[in-house]
């Protein structure tokens, strides 16, 4: 019996502070920014790169990347997205650029968002999108430097 005992508590002295490193790095928010419980609210992220504007997604054609259901407006948009997702899928998770780059997650809007460098870059709103636009180079770095440890606050 005294061995058992001190056998469960060298064990515990041994995997404390493994165990306190793993709970600090759990994720406090999901890495993709989810509305109504679809990637950037439903739109297909490759219709940002190929369409005048970005369009809706339908359920019929859907892919489950990351843990998030993401939507698209045809077949030949989810096969690209599906060979080669990183591609397209918005940086920052599809959290607005503007706020990462603050410290802050806040929504991004489909509506809201601008392609750089070949990467789409989600924005919180018009007004915020041309924030962004003033100085996007100095906010991509901030965010950059923000990303992904804002996701455990």
């Amino acid at each position: 019996m005294r061995l058992l005992t001190s056998t469960a508590v060298g064990l515990t002295l041994i995997l404390a502070p493994a165990l306190a490193f793993a709970e600090q790095r759990r994720l406090a928010h999901s890495v993709y920014y989810q509305d109504l419980g679809y990637a950037i609210g439903g739109f297909d992220p490759v219709s940002f790169f190929v369409e005048d504007e970005p369009a809706h997604g339908a359920m019929s054609y859907s892919v489950m990347w990351k843990g998030v259901t993401w939507l698209f407006a045809s077949q030949e948009h989810q096969a690209m997205f599906e060979a080669n997702p990183r591609a397209y899928a918005p940086r920052f998770g599809g959290y607005c650029a503007y706020g990462v780059s603050g410290g802050v997650l806040i929504s991004g809007d489909p509506n809201s968002f601008e392609i750089r460098d070949g990467a789409l870059y989600m924005l919180h709103s018009p007004d915020i999108q041309a924030r962004w636009l003033q100085d996007a180079e100095g906010r991509l770095s901030m965010a950059q430097e923000n990303w992904p440890d804002i996701l455990r606050e």
